[in-house]
């Protein structure tokens, strides 16, 4: 018998869940089946990421950076690198309509610089 840390009732073990370590929880089932949680839960994935998602992700925070960047200077090789290193972290999390946008950049900076430097 546990003590459950939401409605505070002791239940038995086979009440309470058990996380993917082996570990027990101290909520017990049916406190976590409020229409809330059900909700919250349905909308997050739970998943961790591969390390090529996530250093696709550190190129983008990376990107991000040079964007800024580029914002401060006008300057279109910080926005043309920055457009790139986003494109590969949206590329990789399949994010295709933000895929469309970094392309629509990329190309509109490209055009730019080289108009500027002919």
């Amino acid at each position: 018998m546990r003590k459950c840390n939401v409605c505070k009732y002791r239940k038995p073990d086979f009440r309470f869940k058990k996380k993917p370590n082996g570990d027990r929880k101290k909520t017990c089932k049916a406190c976590e089946r409020t229409w809330t949680n059900s909700i919250l839960r349905m909308m997050v994935r739970d998943r961790r990421l591969t390390p090529v998602e996530r250093l696709a992700s550190r190129i983008g925070y990376m990107g991000t950076g040079f964007l800024i960047a580029g914002q401060w200077t006008v300057e279109p090789v910080f926005f043309i690198v920055g457009f790139i290193c986003v494109l590969i972290q949206v590329f990789s999390r399949r994010q295709w309509n933000l895929v469309a946008l970094q392309l629509n950049g990329l190309i509109a900076w490209t055009i730019h610089f080289f108009k500027n430097t002919v």
